[in-house]
C-alpha cells in the first residue's frame, strides 16, 4: 500500500523550490509571509495547482504549482483557474 504522496520527498522538493522564488499569492496578489507558522496560519504559504489534482492536474509537474496563501488556496477549492479570474498585484 502506498502511502501519501503529499510526503515524499519529490514533493516537499517542489514545495521547498516554489517557496524560495518568493512570489507573492496567485490568487489575490498579495505578499506572502515569511515568518508565520506554516501549518495553522491563514497567511502561511501553501503549494495551490493550477489545475486541481481532482479535475487532472499533475501533483509534482512545476508548471501546475503556484504559491498562495492557505485562506486563498481553501477558499478556492477545486475551482479551475478558468471558473473565478484571480486578481494580480500588477500588471504583466
Amino acid at each position: 500500500m502506498a502511502g501519501n504522496p503529499r510526503n515524499g520527498r519529490p514533493y516537499r522538493r517542489l514545495v521547498a523550490v516554489q517557496k524560495a522564488l518568493g512570489l507573492p499569492c496567485w490568487i489575490c496578489g498579495h505578499n506572502i509571509p515569511t515568518q508565520v507558522d506554516g501549518r495553522r496560519h491563514p497567511l502561511a504559504f501553501t503549494l495551490d495547482h493550477l489545475i486541481p489534482l481532482s479535475l487532472g492536474g499533475s501533483l509534482l509537474d512545476p508548471a501546475n504549482a503556484r504559491s498562495a496563501h492557505r485562506r486563498c488556496n481553501s477558499a478556492r477549492g477545486n475551482r479551475s483557474s478558468a471558473s473565478r479570474p484571480h486578481r494580480r498585484s500588477r500588471e504583466w
